[in-house]
């Protein structure tokens, strides 16, 4: 052999050993899809969304990531709707090549990125309260459904406030009329008469006419559910203005758009598995390095961001008990893993969907939630059950 055959050879065997000694953290990192409604509805609350993703993907690289691969966000804003969320899906998948998505949507943008989430085989943790009933081999939800969030709201004015007549008002697409729908069937269950179902667009944001037909119709409660975020702002001020002051419960108001509010929310009632209230180690520990990493910045942790905070560490979960990215190896897995967060622990384990303590609080005038009672482990009931 020649001498240069040999260098050749050489060289060969020094490069590998020199790729082989690299560390690990150098290999191809992970990537996290995000699409999220920076624009539109959601933008309210989207920024919070992405500050919590933000933490979670800081600690987990900083404890040598997952696999020995770090992990990396790619955000796309999905404008809070179905044509955005069809073109951020579709960039995420086809074209930044994402491993995973994780976020909260609106129910639309959720709709319109199911096809090509199908299509591209990628693993979807959808991390936002939802209507219920959304059913894909590929997707898994850590946040609450109708069957976990209404009831306590609707016994709570049955039984202190002596509510006998509620007027429903939601956001017309299908969160809004998928929650309320829930919200009518079980009322009437318990004997109390619907006696006003009003919508209005997505974008909408003129409740005069709505607000006329409550006042006409004087119900004992009112109960509402439109998209996060904006609608919810809207509607809140315009009620208050009007002087409509009855039992109002809304399904949809996070923590943090409540303190946005200001003293309008004040009296608000919400039912949520969050609130920043929550007394535990694990929220403390959480809020300290939310607070710690973004400062002034900060924008309240809520029922809408911290879903998306631990559902990256299930994700890190699922990976790492399926020793791959491999959509097929960690779908399984993402049902059998199970996270200790802010929430307490998590398993998205019943038909895709979780059990989750929820907890029945009243907004105060600073903006903050006043928890009056908790539920322990509620069951999301039946969603898919055709998927395990």
């Amino acid at each position: 052999m020649s001498p240069f055959k040999l260098q050749s050879i050489a060289a060969a065997i020094g490069v590998s050993a020199m790729l082989a000694s690299l560390p690990a953290l150098a290999a191809e990192p992970i990537r996290i899809g995000v699409p999220v409604g920076l624009s539109g509805a959601n933008s309210v609350v989207a920024p919070s969304v992405v500050q919590s993703a933000q933490l979670a993907v800081e600690e987990i690289n900083a404890a040598g990531g997952v696999l020995g691969r770090k992990l990396e966000l790619e955000v796309a804003d999905d404008g809070s709707g179905a044509v955005g969320a069809q073109k951020a899906f579709d960039s995420l998948i086809f074209q930044k090549k994402v491993d995973v998505l994780i976020s909260m949507e609106t129910s639309a943008a959720r709709n319109a990125g199911l096809p090509i989430v199908a299509r591209g085989k990628v693993p979807y943790i959808y991390t936002s309260f939802y209507e219920g009933r959304s059913c894909s081999p590929y997707m898994v939800v850590n946040a609450w459904v109708p069957e976990q969030q209404v009831p306590p709201i609707v016994d709570y004015f049955m039984k202190t406030k002596s509510a006998k007549t509620f007027f429903l008002v939601g956001s017309d697409y299908a969160f809004g009329r998928g929650m309320l729908d829930f919200t009518k069937k079980y009322a009437e269950g318990k004997g109390a008469k619907v006696v006003g179902e009003e919508y209005l667009p997505m974008d909408g944001s003129d409740w005069t006419a709505i607000i006329s037909k409550i006042r006409a119709a004087k119900p004992d409660a009112l109960v509402t559910s439109t998209a996060g975020g904006a609608p919810n702002v809207t509607l809140t001020k315009q009620l208050r203005a009007a002087g409509i002051n009855i039992p109002y419960g809304n399904l949809a108001v996070d923590e943090g758009t409540a303190k946005g509010m200001g003293t309008d929310a004040q009296g608000i009632f919400i039912s949520a598995s969050y609130v920043t209230g929550i007394d535990s180690p694990k929220n403390k520990q959480f809020l300290a390095a939310m607070s710690k990493k973004f400062g002034a910045d900060l924008k309240t942790p809520n029922d809408l961001s911290v879903p998306q905070y631990e559902a990256v560490y299930a994700y890190k979960a699922a990976v790492e008990k399926a020793g791959s990215t491999d959509a097929a190896k960690v779908m399984p897995a993402l049902t059998s893993v199970s996270f200790d967060g802010p929430r307490g622990n998590i398993a998205m384990s019943r038909q895709h969907h979780a059990p989750l303590t929820m907890y029945l609080g009243e907004v105060q005038a600073d903006g903050s939630v006043k928890v009056i009672s908790s539920f322990k482990d509620v069951d999301p009931g039946t969603q898919c059950p055709n998927l395990k």
